[in-house]
């Protein structure tokens, strides 16, 4: 009888670390707001030379929004049914991705191919809400997550706490990046 109860005590708490990671890696509450955000070595000169595509969001920015989308998993599925590293939704995908690897092939969890096609799309959503008032780069963001109509919309970051949320932690984490 012990012994059974030490498995579902191990099993909760396995449970339970489980679901606050997936909580953290899918928006929830930075708990680890002063420490650095690491991007993973092999993906930092993509996100470099990704980011030379849009110089309106720095390389800092790119990579703290893949670390907001997917927490570096090129195998990240969304509720909502985004994939992907940069969590793209399939047909943004068809509309905006990028051979960003040259092997002929568009391929949604190809790191090298999300990370240049998530540079793609906000340089698309920079000239869409050009003429947005506000801060451009939290514009940018904003159209990210929500889509460039709903911050034409409302004029900026659009009222939607998920966006808002979105938005704030990308750039804080931008603040803790070490690209290179």
């Amino acid at each position: 009888m012990l012994k059974g109860l030490a498995i579902a005590a191990a099993a909760v708490v396995l449970l339970t670390v489980a679901a606050a990671g997936a909580f953290l890696a899918f928006g929830g509450i930075d708990l680890l707001r002063d420490r650095t955000v690491v991007v993973p070595e092999e993906l930092r000169p993509v996100i470099v030379e990704a980011a030379e595509r849009c110089p309106v969001v720095p390389a800092r920015v790119l990579a703290a929004q893949l670390a907001s989308e997917s927490s570096w998993d090129p195998r990240a599925v969304s509720p909502a049914g985004a994939t992907g590293l940069a969590q793209f939704m399939p047909e943004v995908w068809e509309q905006y991705a990028v051979d960003g690897d040259g092997d002929g092939d568009t391929d949604i969890y190809d790191p090298v191919d999300a990370i240049h096609s998530a540079a793609e799309l906000n340089c698309v959503n920079a000239a869409l809400v050009a003429d947005v008032p506000g801060d451009r780069l939290r514009n940018i963001l904003a159209a990210y997550n929500a889509g460039f109509n709903q911050v034409v919309r409302y004029e900026g970051v659009p009222p939607f706490p998920e966006t808002e949320q979105y938005v704030e932690r990308v750039l804080a984490r931008a603040e803790r990046i070490e690209i290179g």
